[in-house]
């Protein structure tokens, strides 16, 4: 079982888009924010994992897990912060 030394506390005043919540939803996976080379990004926990010391932001039934170091940065969490890529960039093909 995961556990967390760090709740909720001070995430209050984050606010989530809508958008973000309904991208969490369809997915039905919990997400992280993490550190990027291009600023804070949002991927699902199979993808990167919780750690301990992550403060923890409930996204309708899903949980936002934020990384300690982003969080003293966030005010909210918007499309942005999602990863887009290319089908060809998936799949390792290119076209053409």
């Amino acid at each position: 079982m995961f556990t967390h030394s760090h709740d909720s506390a001070g995430m209050d005043g984050v606010t989530i888009v809508p958008e973000v919540i309904d991208y969490i939803n369809k997915r039905d996976c919990d997400f992280r924010i993490c550190t990027s080379c291009g600023g804070p990004i949002l991927l699902p926990t199979r993808v990167k994992a919780p750690k301990k010391t992550d403060l923890l932001l409930k996204a309708g039934k899903r949980t936002i897990y934020v990384s300690i170091h982003q969080a003293r940065f966030l005010n909210s969490i918007h499309m942005d912060m999602i990863p887009f890529f290319d089908d060809h960039e998936l799949d390792g093909s290119e076209q053409g």
